[in-house]
């Protein structure tokens, strides 16, 4: 639920919970990341090492602790985070200010949406493969038992999602916790043996080593990058906590925390070059290794579910914003609305986390394929919040603001361009998944709108409607709800009715949902009932993108506009389906269009509404 909408909360509590399921993914990062700077060939000299150690710090500092945490987090769409709740606020702002930029809003949108699936696929994969990997350096026979175990904990996580995770999730913050303590603890005392290395806390160790040698720091940066892999979390899980208790617990705990282990790896590194081969868990005591193994494997769980958590909330938003099919959603949780699941949804990954966890076989391997996503979702980001910022009326934050984020967007474009390098390796895989994605997403929203479009030209005004209905027609007791996807326009529905069955119902309502660009939507702005003659209502229920459309919950409320709905009411709801493709639309997107409408829940199930309530009535067009 959105910040704004739940009970007060005491701020520790929130701060906690929210190191959970916000810090999962850049938390479990230690695991993975420093390793990968030295994977392709780079030396672990002393002069290596602190460039490597200066870049990944700066690279914290400027996209995490900047841009994000200070910037970013100031972006919020009525109290909701997330690169589709950015794209709907930057969309009301250009309409409003810079209308040639709204179309431009509209793609960056659905691109970032695209990339985030792309992202959702590797994000648990290299966690929970990264974490097993600690029983090879603990016990080294057990080796072959990585690839079996690691897909037992995924399939088994995957397999619980329909359950829903509120019981287990009281554990995510404590965990977690324990977590960023134990990893500020082993660089402290790995620190300690070898403080020098706190000599890359300089930056001008980075840009010497850029200077002197430019193709390997690009290289470089393509895996500094998996230090910054889940920052987009910070902004996407704004509307569960606000933001300041993701503030404290980043500037307070996460962030110390990884800078140390960064630098406690770096150490050990530097008194040991060997140690290269897996420097987080050989900075444990050999004791310790197998506790080590299995609290890294709950934290990825951790991060793991958080990142499910997360696609299964952009396929909500993008159902209300118009960008995918009705989906059949399974509220796991009586009391915390965010709380779905999305069987598709959850098949699918779990199709494509176990391909990649078989295909690629190592965290190393998967490290080649993460960032490409992460990286374009980043840019993009950066673009809507320069768009956003453009409008704002404080002249000094706005110059501020945008000069922070053109500073921001050009590493990160710089990022970009050292993960594209690794598109062979596997970076494909994230790109590809998210052109997909990009397709469906698109052509649902192409289509969709040529639907209404048609619709619109057959459907007669409800003014003409008003002044042309007959008297004489015979009129029948009950009320009659005709769902309409225009407001202001008579579904055909009634017309077919009319000229089958030559009757009216003696109330009749025209209902249309209008779904909003905003999370929420107040209960006293819920509806909007207009009169038009005796016995002849037109209700607008308006839904904001993160809310469940309960129609007979919401039309609860029209008794305070003097109209009493019956529980008896029928809802006449439509079933459209494509029944030719006339080159409106390319044969190939027509034909997509037409298998997802096929895959669409019926509106009846989607609006919650009893089966008992609803007559459907089908309808076909042509594209």
């Amino acid at each position: 639920m959105s910040n704004h909408a739940q009970p007060k909360q005491n701020l520790g509590i929130l701060t906690l919970t929210a190191l959970g399921i916000v810090y999962g993914d850049i938390g479990t990062s230690p695991l993975y990341a420093f390793r990968e700077a030295f994977a392709h060939g780079m030396q672990p000299t002393e002069e290596n090492v602190l460039a490597s150690l200066s870049a990944l710090f700066w690279a914290i500092m400027l996209i995490i602790s900047l841009k994000y945490v200070w910037i970013v987090l100031r972006f919020d769409n009525k109290g909701e985070g997330g690169v589709l709740a950015l794209q709907a606020l930057a969309q009301r702002h250009s309409q409003r200010t810079l209308p040639r930029l709204t179309q431009l809003v509209l793609i960056l949108g659905i691109v970032a949406a695209a990339l985030f699936y792309g992202d959702a696929i590797l994000t648990p994969a290299i966690s929970v493969l990264s974490a097993v990997e600690g029983i090879s350096v603990a016990t080294p026979q057990f080796e072959e038992w990585i690839i079996p175990i690691t897909l037992g904990i995924l399939i088994s996580l995957f397999l619980i999602q329909r359950y829903g995770t509120a019981k287990v999730g009281k554990l995510f913050g404590p965990i977690t916790l324990v977590w960023f303590v134990t990893l500020a603890t082993l660089g402290i005392i790995s620190i300690l043996q070898n403080p020098e290395v706190l000599k890359a806390l300089n930056p001008l160790y980075a840009l010497q080593f850029t200077l002197n040698y430019p193709l390997a720091a690009f290289t470089l940066l393509s895996a500094i990058f998996l230090t910054l892999t889940g920052g987009e979390a910070l902004y996407a899980d704004m509307g569960h906590f606000g933001a300041k208790p993701i503030r404290i617990a980043w500037y307070g705990l996460v962030c110390p925390s990884l800078v140390l282990n960064y630098f406690g790896q770096g150490s050990l590194i530097l008194r040991d070059p060997s140690t290269i081969s897996n420097p987080f868990y050989l900075l444990a005591p050999e004791s310790l290794l197998i506790p080590l193994v299995v609290l890294a494997t709950m934290a990825t769980v951790i991060a793991s579910q958080a990142t499910i958590s997360g696609a299964y909330s952009l396929t909500f938003q993008a159902i209300r914003l118009g960008y995918l099919p009705r989906m059949r959603i399974q509220h796991t949780s009586d009391t915390a609305q965010g709380q779905i699941y999305i069987a598709s949804v959850n098949w699918i990954m779990l199709l494509g986390v176990i391909w990649l966890v078989l295909e690629l076989g190592s965290s190393s391997a998967l490290a080649a394929a993460y960032g490409i996503a992460v990286s374009g979702t980043m840019v993009i980001t950066s673009l809507l919040v320069l768009i956003v910022a453009l409008t704002r009326s404080n002249q000094r934050l706005r110059r501020l603001i945008i000069m922070v984020v053109i500073a921001c967007l050009g590493f990160e474009l710089i990022f970009l361009a050292a993960n594209l390098t690794k598109f062979t390796q596997g970076g494909w895989i994230p790109l590809a998944t998210g052109i997909l994605i990009f397709i469906l997403l698109s052509t649902w929203k192409k289509g969709s709108e040529l639907v209404s479009e048609q619709r619109r030209k057959i459907n007669m005004t409800l003014r003409k409607f008003v002044n042309e209905l007959s008297p004489t027609i015979p009129r029948i007791s009950g009320t009659a709800i005709y769902l309409s996807s225009s407001a202001g326009l008579v579904p055909s529905r009634l017309f077919y009715n009319l000229k089958h069955y030559k009757v009216l119902h003696e109330q009749l309502i025209f209902l249309h949902v209008d779904n909003e660009e905003i999370p929420y939507v107040l209960e006293e702005e819920r509806l909007k009932v207009v009169g038009l003659a005796p016995g002849l209502y037109t209700i607008a229920v308006r839904f904001g993108f993160r809310e469940e459309p309960d129609l007979n919950k919401a039309l609860q409320h029209t008794s305070k506009y003097q109209l009493n709905i019956p529980a008896d009411a029928t809802f006449f709801v439509a079933r459209t389906s494509v029944v030719s493709c006339e080159g409106i639309l390319s044969r190939w997107r027509c034909n997509l269009f037409a298998w997802m409408m096929r895959q669409s829940e019926s509106a009846a199930t989607y609006f919650r509404l009893m089966p008992t309530q609803v007559v459907e009535v089908g309808t076909q067009v042509s594209l």
